[in-house]
């Protein structure tokens, strides 16, 4: 060991000595046993973040959210986190804290509430928006739920944590001091350093400058915005620019699109609404639920009589009314897509509005936000999305702030989380370009298990984890396998081959029947459709003279020999359903 190395162990062991723990006896009973920390989500992907922790035999759990399906998951409405680990070790779980109030955070919070009966911890905001999903889910009063503010600590088995206010795109989002006897660890959460928040409350730098002098044994940070130089704006820089285009629209009505959950900014709209002698109306369930707990908590101030119900706009003049809506990631279930696109019930778009778009789309979304873009002004309508307006900032640290984050808290340890390979690829080297070697940082994936004590940081073993998918009332009875027939049925459709055969004789008796749909136009593909009747014919005659009478390999024969024939015409493989009747 070079004379480097043994400083920087020394180092270490004069941090974790600041908690009491500097005796021989108590290093080796003590420091020598790990905190396990497991990754269930929010590796590698954008959403279904979910940290494990686990020491002495006692766990809890950091956030549980969800993530929105990707363009292959067909018919798939939510995604959340693989929960067998941790229902695995259900009397382990101590409780479970929350972050923020954002979906990627709370959205799969309900579906392990089902299999785990554990407390959760939250600020006012967040408690008061979990409790309207699981109100949802008809389960709020089996559930134990606690509201903490900053600065409170929360006993959880041999943990302690410490909840530290920080500024992201939702109010009361916090970060986590959490204290074991083999050390102190930060996790972030979602997280900005904003000046000039508009609520007032700046991020609490004192206090994470107050735990690294106690020694930080392993810090884990928010990456979103890893590959962003400089300093994410801040959120007033929205209001400003609300206040020039208001003046903008002239005597048009205004649509504003935004996140329902970005609660300072619905406030800014509000407030140029009032400015601007407009009423407020609203379109989209989550934006009502949003405003509706926003409001009951004293988070929004609402003058009287500035909100009207959604029907009630066509009594007003296009200047006297400002709409907003979600759909700012161009969602094709979402109000602003179904304006866009004249499926909207209650509004129509026109030349007579202006549409400000005031998000930035998530990877992935570009497309379908251009599409929304695009059938708006097919209408007409002037829509503003462009980032030189500044109509939406960041709610994510941009890489100065999270190298002074990295200053800040002097990690002997870190542990890039949230967000895709190539952002926490980037803060691992923002990192580096602090002065943390690269042997003391350790990207994880999904499922993977870090280990974590004084002189130890490696991943060590795997636990279950990986994608559940939600579509409709079900839960995990959807997987890859299903999937891939939807795909193969959205790409090449289905044939049906209907037939009947008497029991007795094994004679055919009707059919075969062709039923296609999504393969091809049948009244204009008579041809085809008669060769493979005959086809599907023949490979049945061919099991019943070679006394083949289970159906499995009549149906597996007429499914082969269809599908030969319609590759061989087509070059297309259509699924090929064989249906056997018995009479």
């Amino acid at each position: 060991m070079n004379s480097k190395e043994k400083s920087s162990v020394k180092r270490a062991v004069r941090k974790t000595s600041a908690h009491g723990k500097a005796s021989s006896k108590t290093k080796d009973s003590v420091f020598r046993i790990p905190i396990h920390i497991s990754f269930l989500g929010g590796l590698n992907e954008i959403g279904k973040n979910m940290t494990l922790y686990e020491y002495k035999g006692d766990m809890f759990i950091v956030d549980c959210g969800l993530a929105f399906p990707e363009s292959d998951m067909l018919g798939v409405d939510l995604v959340i986190p693989d929960f067998t680990y941790v229902q695995r070790n259900a009397d382990k779980i101590k409780g479970i804290l929350i972050t923020h109030g954002h979906e990627d955070h709370i959205g799969g919070l309900a579906y392990l509430l089902k299999v785990v009966n554990a407390p959760v911890y939250g600020t006012a905001l967040t408690i008061g928006l979990i409790e309207g999903k699981l109100r949802e889910h008809n389960m709020l009063d089996a559930c134990d739920l606690h509201v903490i503010k900053p600065g409170d600590r929360i006993k959880l088995g041999q943990f302690e944590a410490e909840a530290i206010h920080v500024n992201h795109s939702i109010p009361d989002a916090l970060a986590f001091a959490i204290r074991c006897e083999a050390g102190t660890i930060v996790q972030t959460g979602d997280f900005k350093i904003d000046t000039t928040p508009i609520d007032g409350q700046m991020i609490d730098l004192a206090r994470f400058a107050e735990i690294s002098k106690e020694g930080v044994l392993c810090y884990l940070a928010d990456s979103t915005n890893a590959e962003k130089p400089g300093y994410s704006a801040s959120e007033r820089t929205v209001g400003q620019s609300f206040e020039t285009l208001f003046r903008r629209a002239g005597k048009r009505r205004i649509i504003v699109a935004t996140f329902a959950s970005n609660i300072h900014r619905v406030q800014q709209i509000i407030n140029e609404a009032v400015s601007n002698n407009r009423k407020v109306a609203l379109s989209g369930r989550s934006l009502e639920n949003v405003l509706s707990v926003g409001k009951e908590l004293g988070y929004l101030d609402v003058p009287d009589g500035i909100i009207i119900p959604l029907d009630e706009i066509g009594n007003y003049e296009p200047w006297q009314i400002l709409l907003v809506t979600t759909g700012s990631q161009g969602e094709p279930m979402s109000a602003l897509s179904r304006m866009a696109f004249s499926d909207h019930k209650k509004v129509n778009i026109s030349s007579n509005d202006f549409v400000i778009i005031s998000a930035t789309p998530i990877p992935g979304n570009e497309k379908s936000v251009s599409k929304v873009v695009n059938e708006l002004m097919r209408h007409g309508a002037e829509v503003v999305y462009e980032k030189m307006y500044d109509v939406h900032v960041s709610g994510h640290a941009n890489q100065e702030e999270l190298k002074l984050m990295l200053g800040l808290v002097k990690p002997r340890y870190f542990i890039p989380v949230h967000g895709e390979q190539r952002h926490l690829t980037k803060h691992a080297m923002l990192a580096n370009q602090v002065g943390m070697a690269s042997r003391d940082i350790i990207i994880p994936e999904i499922g993977k298990t870090v280990e974590v004590c004084d002189g130890t940081f490696r991943e060590n073993g795997m636990v279950p984890a990986g994608r559940v998918y939600v579509d409709g009332s079900g839960v995990g009875d959807v997987g890859q396998v299903v999937l891939r027939d939807r795909t193969k049925l959205s790409q090449d459709g289905i044939i049906t081959v209907v037939l009947t055969i008497e029991s007795v004789s094994g004679e055919i008796v009707a059919g075969p029947d062709i039923v296609s749909r999504g393969f091809v136009y049948v009244r204009e593909s008579e041809e085809i459709m008669d060769e493979m009747r005959q086809v599907a014919y023949d490979a049945a005659v061919n099991c019943i003279e070679n006394d083949i009478r289970d159906w499995a390999s009549i149906k597996s024969s007429i499914r082969d020999e269809v599908g030969q024939l319609v590759y061989e015409r087509t070059r297309r493989a259509p699924m090929i359903l064989p249906i056997i009747m018995e009479v």
